[in-house]
């Protein structure tokens, strides 16, 4: 597989903290941060639509499931970059 084939997954990396954080991050100077133990998925901060396809609910984010190797972005507007499809208000990039 080269680097241009990789599949994307969503990245692990701190959050602004927006209501509870979720399993896996703990709360830190306005932030919620993955813990060290490697164990943290990468989130995004949930909408009222819920989770996009391949992600969970968990606290106030939606949280990559183990199986999923795709990352998603919030949906800003009707569309969605190209290579990348709608799903529940956010944009997940295509494999």
């Amino acid at each position: 597989m080269t680097a241009g084939n990789a599949l994307a997954q969503q990245p692990v990396q701190p959050l602004p903290k927006v209501g509870s954080c979720p399993l896996g991050y703990y709360s830190s100077g306005g932030y919620c941060v993955p813990s060290s133990g490697g164990n943290s998925r990468g989130a995004i901060e949930k909408r009222e639509a819920g989770c996009p396809l391949g992600f969970y609910s968990s606290g106030s984010y939606c949280v990559s499931s183990p199986s999923n190797d795709r990352e998603a972005i919030q949906k800003t507007g009707k569309g969605c970059p190209l290579g990348w499809y709608s799903s529940s208000g956010y944009c997940v990039k295509s494999r």
